[in-house]
């Protein structure tokens, strides 16, 4: 789905797409207190805004429909894409992407991108819908004839894209509902003997 598609549908989105509650995601992330939490596709801010107060969490989404809804909700909101993220390396300690991965266009410069934001030992939770579902592979059909080029992976895939861009799999959970979660860590890359993110 393209930014205007989201547009379009922003004022409703969160009535008809309800988020369960943040403690499978949450318990996967182990923030803490103070931590920089980024939000990545987070549109209206629908898991960023099940947080709390703890944490600074910036929601970025490249639909502006979405984003207004976000803000709404006093969020800290930031227009970008996955693939080119306006951020500095290293900049969060924390990331999330939740049903959003099967959106993007380049889903493997997004894995490195998202991987040059999150600081050395950072984590990052990718949630997604469980392809293997045959309701999921109904709502991928649904949006393949709504020309929205969704691309959906298995878990398995999905740690092979991290995995390339240079992650390290920290953990998988599937089977408990209709989602998966991957779970990746930035690992510092040692260069010349030293250590650098």
């Amino acid at each position: 789905m393209r930014p205007d598609h989201f547009d379009l549908v922003a004022r409703f989105y969160d009535s008809v797409f309800h988020f369960l509650g943040p403690e499978r995601l949450m318990s996967l992330l182990q923030p803490r207190p103070s931590e920089r939490i980024l939000d990545i596709g987070g549109g209206t801010g629908r898991v960023s805004q099940t947080f709390g107060d703890d944490y600074v969490v910036v929601v970025c989404d490249p639909s502006w429909g979405m984003l207004r809804e976000a803000r709404q909700k006093q969020m800290i909101a930031c227009c970008g894409l996955a693939e080119r993220l306006p951020f500095a390396d290293g900049a969060f300690d924390r990331i999330v992407m939740v049903d959003t991965f099967h959106h993007l266009h380049d889903q493997h410069a997004a894995a490195k991108e998202t991987l040059r934001v999150l600081r050395p030992g950072g984590c990052l939770v990718v949630e997604e819908p469980d392809i293997r579902r045959w309701s999921v592979k109904w709502i991928a059909l649904g949006e393949r004839l709504l020309l929205m080029r969704s691309r959906f992976h298995s878990i398995a895939d999905l740690a092979r894209v991290f995995e390339e861009a240079g992650a390290r799999i920290a953990a998988i959970e599937e089977g408990r509902d209709l989602n998966v979660r991957l779970a990746v860590e930035r690992v510092e890359v040692a260069i010349n003997g030293g250590k650098q993110g």
